[in-house]
Parts: C-alpha cells; structure tokens; sequence
C-alpha cells in the first residue's frame, strides 16, 4: 500500500499547475495536517543541492519544479521538443484531440493509454491546441488552435477528412465504458 507522502508526490509530479493543501488532501482522502507533513518530509528529501527538483510552497499551494541549476539543460530540452518534429506520441495525441475535442486530460489517456501531460504542454506551447478550464467539470479540456487550423486551411475541425466518423467513433466510446466500469 502507498504511503501518504508517496501519493502527494506522484499527484504533484503529473499535475501541471500548483495544487493546494486542501486539493491535496481531497484527492489523497486524507487531513490537510498530515499532507502539511508529507509535504515537510518531501522538501527536505528535495532540499539536497544534488536533486534535479525542488518542491515549491507559496501560501497554500505546492507544485514540483526543476531546480535552478538544471535551467540551462531543461531550456535546451524544452527549445529540441518545442522546434523539431513531432513524435509518434504528439501526433497521436494532437490526433485524438482534433477529432474529439474538447476533451479532458483523463479521457485522452484513457485512450491513450499514458499519461500524456509533457505531449499536451508541448503541444500548448507550439500552439496546436489551447486549454480552457471547465469549472462545472473541475478539469482542464484540450481543443485544437485556431492557428492549427488556419495552417491546414481550414475553417473548422468538421473540414477534416473522416470527421463525423472518428468523432464518434463506436470503438472508442466502447473502450471508455469499459475503462469507466472497470475503474467504479
């Protein structure tokens, strides 16, 4: 079984935005004072000079982050991935985000079948997709840009070939049922 501190650390590494004591302690079903002291015991863990992240803390919210001395690595990462080609992975997942967008972060790695956090900010960054939050929902959907869309000439999504389709793909919907049932 998983430890408190374990739980906290994995929500934080695949969030892409701070998260909350309270947050925290609502997604772990835990009291926001024992996640104060995982996160205690987690920032001392990142507290070594020699670790590639930090845990950062303002106010009530927390987030992992790449030290300072990694900067000029990670920059150089982040230039390669934002200027090159796209992987399999990011045309894949810029794929099921045309033809099923808007969609959620969960429902495209459900059909994914990975996480797909580092795709989705690449993405974000080269301007392929855009993200709005959906407070109804509480979570963040993934749409094709309209500059993605003004680069294939195209006025909108349903212009692509197979649209209605693969928009409503029967197999896919299956699939998600299946994921949905197994996960209740």
């Amino acid at each position: 079984m998983s430890s408190l501190k374990s739980k906290v650390e994995s929500i934080l590494f695949i969030s892409n935005r701070p998260l909350s004591v309270k947050k925290l302690a609502e997604l772990t079903k835990s009291e926001p004072d024992k996640i104060n002291q995982a996160l205690e015991q987690l920032a001392a863990e990142y507290g070594n000079p020699d670790r590639g992240v930090i845990l950062q803390r303002i106010g009530p919210d927390v987030q992992l982050a790449t030290a300072g001395e990694s900067a000029g690595a990670v920059k150089e990462f982040i230039k390669m991935e934002t200027t090159g080609e796209l992987t399999r992975a990011a045309l894949e997942t810029l794929t099921i985000v045309v033809y099923r967008g808007p969609i959620g972060r969960a429902e495209l790695e459900q059909i994914r079948g990975v996480n797909c956090a580092i795709i989705l900010r690449n993405l974000l960054i080269r301007g392929l997709v855009t993200s709005e939050a959906r407070k109804e929902k509480l979570e963040t959907v993934y749409q094709v840009s309209l500059d993605f869309l003004k680069f294939l000439g195209l006025r909108t999504p349903q212009e692509l070939p197979d649209y209605e389709r693969l928009n409503s793909s029967e197999n896919i919907e299956k699939l998600l049922q299946q994921k949905n049932q197994s996960t209740q």
